[in-house]
């Protein structure tokens, strides 16, 4: 069996690494070509060019790129037309993925498949339709997905999400990384900016003057920054005068299994997170991490959203369990004053989110299969016919 697989940023190819071990375990001669970080090259990819290059949001973003990400478009599609895999899997990123689909389709019958189904039930509800044009099977991340999706004419499989068959961070694990990180045991406050520089660029400053004041009257706290490795040394310039004395877990050198058990460790040891708005999420609810969400766009991508957004929450952690107990500031919102105001809300009562966290982990599939063997399966079963 021969795969062309393709991830954009840094959820994805977490994705795409959980994919590609459940197709290896069912197919054990699978053969894969494409583009990914260091998740899926764990598990064998060769990456036609660094995932970095396509980790742009939003359309200030994107706009000064564009020449080079269309250049990458193409080129990327030419890799699959001569692969002639059996199938095309895309992970997320849909401005790039259904670009190198349509100009596949165009010009083949292979097979494609897309993992992360578009959020049409918060905007755009159109897009469904127009991806239906070149996509032939969705993978759903998340359990009322599958019906959008099929409504507009494309096979849909929920297969869970990979972050609920993590591990919770085990005491030993948590201790050992409070011992190499120096902290003792000091409170620690998480702060995750992203991990697309645009978005870091934007939120660090917010977050700075966030916990200037929030820390203010808790000096004992203590500040720990996960970072991806492509923009560690951003994150450590961007949060070289925040206080409490920031600690950026660099995971470069580390191989996969060890810089995933230390993040693990980071979130399950904090008191409580400030994080952007995410995936990451999800990941701190599998650790029970208490959490304030904080995100902005640019000006112009803003303005647009705001015309466009359904909802009245952007957390996944609050779209899955049907609540809303974890604080956003968004928007126009995001502001120092108001996530300090949050973070101090929180921590006087950080056990409001179990219920929701708990649940959230349920229904997306904690204790059942996992999810990259499940979408592996789902994969192979809709080609079967």
């Amino acid at each position: 069996m021969r795969v062309f697989i393709l991830a954009g940023e840094p959820s994805g190819d977490r994705l795409g690494g959980a994919l590609m071990q459940g197709l290896r375990q069912l197919v054990p001669d699978v053969e894969f070509d494409g583009i990914g970080g260091p998740m899926m090259t764990g598990q064998g990819l060769q990456s036609r060019f660094p995932m970095s290059e396509l980790s742009v949001m939003g359309l200030t973003e994107v706009l000064p790129k564009f020449l080079h990400l269309k250049r990458r478009i193409a080129e990327t599609a030419q890799a699959v037309l001569e692969m002639k895999p059996d199938v095309l899997i895309t992970i997320d990123s849909p401005d790039f993925s259904l670009r190198v689909a349509k100009l596949v389709k165009a010009q083949s019958t292979i097979r494609t498949v897309h993992y992360v189904a578009p959020s049409v039930w918060a905007w755009r509800p159109g897009r469904a339709d127009k991806m239906a044009k070149v996509i032939d099977h969705v993978l759903a991340l998340l359990p009322f997905e599958p019906p959008y999706m099929e409504r507009a004419g494309m096979e849909c499989d929920f297969v869970g999400h990979p972050v609920a068959a993590d591990p919770v961070a085990s005491a030993e694990e948590i201790a050992a990384l409070r011992t190499d990180l120096e902290l003792g045991d000091a409170p620690v406050l998480l702060a995750l900016p992203g991990s697309r520089r645009g978005e870091i660029e934007r939120l660090a400053p917010v977050f700075g003057a966030a916990l200037v004041a929030f820390l203010k009257d808790r000096p004992e706290m203590r500040v720990v920054v996960p970072a991806v490795p492509h923009v560690v040394e951003l994150v450590q310039a961007q949060t070289a005068d925040w206080p409490g004395n920031p600690v950026i877990l660099d995971p470069r050198g580390l191989d996969s299994d060890a810089a995933a058990m230390r993040k693990r460790a980071s979130f399950a040891m904090a008191d409580l997170a400030l994080a952007a708005s995410g995936t990451v999420s999800l990941e701190l609810a599998a650790q029970n991490t208490p959490m304030v969400i904080a995100y902005k766009l640019s000006w112009l991508t803003q303005k647009i959203a705001e015309r466009m957004v359904k909802l009245d929450t952007v957390t996944l952690v609050n779209l899955v369990s049907e609540s809303r107990v974890v604080p956003e500031c968004l928007g126009l919102d995001c502001t120092p004053e108001n996530v300090a105001a949050a973070l101090a809300t929180l921590q006087a009562d950080p056990s409001g989110q179990a219920e929701a966290m708990t649940q959230t982990m349920e229904r997306l599939g904690r204790g059942g299969e996992a999810p990259g063997l499940r979408a592996a399966g789902a994969v192979l079963k809709r080609m079967q016919g």
